[in-house]
């Protein structure tokens, strides 16, 4: 019989070594807030209902967390006094199930794996599991003690612990498994007598025990996952074990990076074979590469993909934007949103191009605007073109058929279309359709003054 699983994410807590009037939630780790992490996560489970405990800036992380995670079914619980993680958890009970089982999670421990969690789900098998860490240096961190068969008694916090208690390298993550009838029966009688005089989450452990439930712990595969954020000194410092991280699988699938220590991944990044990326690229969203792609310095990539056997040259700006294979493009160009470059087709240096179709092996080499059109095949666009798109009001179409030629410095005032082998001279303005195979001019009839005489200056 399958149970039902809740999420329970804390997240009311303030941040206030963060200095700042974010929401520590709504910090970003590589271009993600922590609490959009912790959904992500959770959300690679089969989970019935999702319940946030918020406090801090909640109409803030509700209308972020509302608009991104629109489709999920979230149920919102205000804890408007923050008296402890255990206050935390019950103010949750009145939305949550009398039956099945929650993980209880937390919005500033982003990294937590779906893996972790599937085996935490997996390890309650008589009410309750938990999830630790064996560190050389647990100083500061609550204790796990186990009884001479090697089954959790208590946890104990550092300041509680005895000297021999202290020796334990084992520590409490604060993340735990536990059937809601469990919670239902422990949290109402929680006690806050202590000197906090807050509601601890651990005290269930303790009531747990006393019942003579077995608590079940594991570890996870990597130390990070169970690292909180308090301040930004500790936000950089996961920044970067998340993106060495990343790299280290992304080395393992065949990339090369040139320096593993500077490149930013924000997203998610899929790569073929023999991918080079340089120093200073920055991928956000979700971004594909295919085999053989060559990526140079100060790149920008965003929810783009890239086909085999591409080259962008420096500092390139990709949005949105999809590329086949054999594309050379750059250095310094600009492809904005729903921009399609075809096979063996080139985008060379100062060229924006934004909703537009570039066909196979056609060419816009050099300081060209090219905007909601559509380039056949073969084409060679001149140095200096653009295509005047927009007047004032309304967007319009350029089409320019296979095999045209379009000289240098020419505008093209959309709609227009210039026909199959058609000839635009340089410097022409067109704003009529050119037939196929015409030579198009639309400039200013050259005038010549023989033996002219240059202005000069008078003398004072």
């Amino acid at each position: 019989m399958t149970t039902s699983l809740s999420v329970i994410i804390l997240a009311a807590g303030k941040g206030t070594r963060m200095q700042s009037a974010k929401p520590k939630v709504l910090q970003t780790l590589a271009g993600k807030s922590l609490l959009g992490h912790v959904l992500d996560t959770c959300h690679h489970l089969t989970v019935d209902d999702t319940i946030i405990v918020y406090g801090f800036g909640g109409e803030q992380v509700q209308t972020a967390i509302t608009n991104q995670y629109a489709h999920l079914p979230i149920t919102w619980v205000a804890q408007t006094e923050q008296l402890g993680t255990g206050h935390a958890v019950k103010v949750a009970l009145a939305q949550l199930p009398k039956d099945g089982q929650s993980l209880i999670l937390y919005g500033d421990v982003p990294l937590v794996s779906p893996h972790t969690l599937a085996n935490l789900q997996t390890a309650n098998t008589d009410g309750m599991s938990m999830l630790t860490l064996t560190i050389n240096n647990p100083f500061g961190l609550g204790r796990i003690k186990r009884n001479e068969n090697g089954k959790i008694e208590a946890i104990v916090e550092q300041k509680d612990a005895s000297d021999n208690e202290q020796q334990i390298k084992e520590i409490n993550s604060g993340i735990y498994c536990v059937d809601n009838a469990l919670l239902h029966k422990y949290l109402p009688e929680l006690s806050n007598d202590n000197a906090q005089q807050e509601y601890y989450l651990t005290d269930i452990v303790k009531m747990a025990v006393a019942d003579g439930i077995t608590i079940t712990a594991i570890e996870p595969e990597h130390a990070f996952e169970i690292e909180g954020v308090n301040n930004r000194q500790q936000l950089a410092s996961l920044e970067r074990t998340w993106q060495s991280k990343i790299v280290q699988d992304l080395q393992i699938a065949g990339v090369q990076f040139a320096d593993p220590t500077r490149v930013d991944i924000r997203g998610t990044l899929t790569a073929g074979q023999d991918v080079f990326v340089d120093v200073g690229v920055v991928f956000e969203g979700d971004c594909t590469l295919g085999d053989n792609v060559y990526i140079e310095a100060g790149c920008i990539i965003k929810n783009s993909n890239i086909g085999n056997a591409c080259h962008l040259k420096p500092y390139c700006v990709v949005d949105h934007a999809t590329i086949g294979a054999g594309v050379d493009i750059g250095p310094f160009a600009n492809l904005r949103p729903d921009t399609v470059l075809s096979d063996n087709s080139k985008v060379g240096n100062f060229v924006e191009i934004k909703k537009s179709t570039i066909g196979n092996g056609s060419k816009v080499n050099h300081l060209s605007y090219v905007g909601d059109a559509t380039v056949g095949n073969n084409v060679n666009i001149g140095a200096g073109v653009i295509t005047c798109n927009y007047d004032g009001v309304n967007k319009s179409q350029t089409v320019i058929k296979d095999n045209a030629f379009v000289g240098s410095n020419c505008s093209l005032v959309a709609p227009v279309t210039i026909g199959d082998t058609a000839i635009i001279a340089a410097g022409s303005v067109i704003t009529q359709n050119v037939d196929a195979n015409a030579l198009a001019l639309g400039r200013a009839r050259q005038v010549q003054k023989p033996n002219f005489q240059r202005p000069t200056k008078k003398l004072k």
